[in-house]
């Protein structure tokens, strides 16, 4: 108790946490979880006040992938039950943006399969974007793969706000989920996002086998890099992939992983995404005094919630939602 109850004065006070410390927020007993949650929720309090922004996707491009990622439906590699199909028109991709809304997301993401999206495919979502900032209230959001910078340069031209690529996991552990690419080549894809001036989305999946370190070492990478958003993932295994029965997360389990996010990244968007409602159960809820964003309408070949349980849970917690392209009230800190 000691330990957790000095943790948000000392983020506040501008201390990184240690390793270690990290290694001690994951291995804190069951029964002081709440505790560890209140000190979390002390920090996402102090900089991001009562607001929360969900965000929405379209999957503009399915499956057919030639990356062995053991967690992905999308995946050429494995007999999964999904549909592929090649990109889709300006005009779904319009009427994703126009859902999203509907659901009073404030970011609406482009995502596409493969290992990078090829420069015809990046001509056609910029179109597409440059009408749907015209036309609908919402930041653009792209997942495009390892791209190079004349592609960000386009697309941010276009009037991408953001763009998301995952690390998922440690450098140490990644070798072990894929092997098609390196760890290293995404993180660099990262860093070419920066370079541009372009906002930077990127997070994790957890319960794929990776130890308390490696997901510690993902914490702090992210701190390092000092990314604008994090998305945290929560494995839902999928038939027919190497990971189809993995089962190593508890709710509370999660609870530390969301609680150490925040602590170690407290200017960070905390983002709940794919996994959310199936791993935390009960705890869903308790979840967002933590974090201050989700991922509502759905992922990407997974059905989430109801969107309006999300604004029912965000009524409830108080919250104000950014919306209509709002930018948050951040009162970030020293770290």
């Amino acid at each position: 108790m000691e330990f957790i109850k000095n943790l948000a004065d000392r983020v506040l006070n501008g201390e990184k946490l240690t390793k270690e410390d990290g290694l001690k927020i994951l291995s804190i007993e069951d029964e002081y979880v709440m505790d560890l949650v209140e000190e979390a929720a002390k920090v996402r309090e102090a900089v991001f006040s009562n607001q929360m922004e969900f965000c929405s996707l379209i999957n503009a491009k399915n499956g057919a992938c030639t990356e062995d990622c053991s967690f992905c439906a999308q995946s050429a590699h494995f007999k999964t039950p999904i549909n592929a199909y090649s990109l889709v028109n300006k005009e779904q991709m319009l009427e994703g943006a126009e859902k999203a809304v509907m659901i009073n997301a404030n970011r609406y993401c482009i995502v596409v399969s493969g290992r990078r999206a090829t420069k015809e495919e990046v001509a056609k979502i910029a179109d597409a974007v440059k009408d749907i900032t015209k036309t609908y209230p919402v930041k653009v959001c792209c997942s495009l793969g390892t791209i190079d910078e004349e592609d960000l340069k386009v697309l941010k031209e276009a009037g991408v706000d953001r763009i998301n690529h995952n690390l998922e996991t440690s450098e140490k552990f990644f070798k072990n989920i894929v092997t098609t690419h390196t760890w290293k080549e995404r993180y660099e894809t990262i860093k070419k996002v920066q370079k541009v001036g372009l906002s930077t989305c990127s997070g994790g999946i957890f319960g794929m086998g990776e130890s308390d370190e490696d997901i510690v070492d993902l914490a702090m990478t992210y701190r390092e890099l000092k990314v604008d958003s994090i998305p945290l993932n929560f494995l839902m295994p999928i038939p027919g992939t190497p990971l189809g029965n993995a089962n190593n997360l508890t709710p509370l389990k999660c609870l530390k992983i969301v609680a150490l996010f925040r602590l170690f990244n407290p200017n960070a968007e905390i983002r709940l995404c794919g996994g959310r409602e199936a791993n935390l159960k009960d705890y869903h809820d308790v979840a967002f005094e933590v974090a201050n964003c989700l991922m509502a309408g759905g992922y990407l070949t997974r059905a989430g919630r109801e969107p309006g349980k999300d604004e029912e849970m965000a009524r409830k917690l108080g919250r104000e939602l950014v919306k209509n392209r709002g930018n948050f009230n951040k009162k970030p800190i020293e770290v």
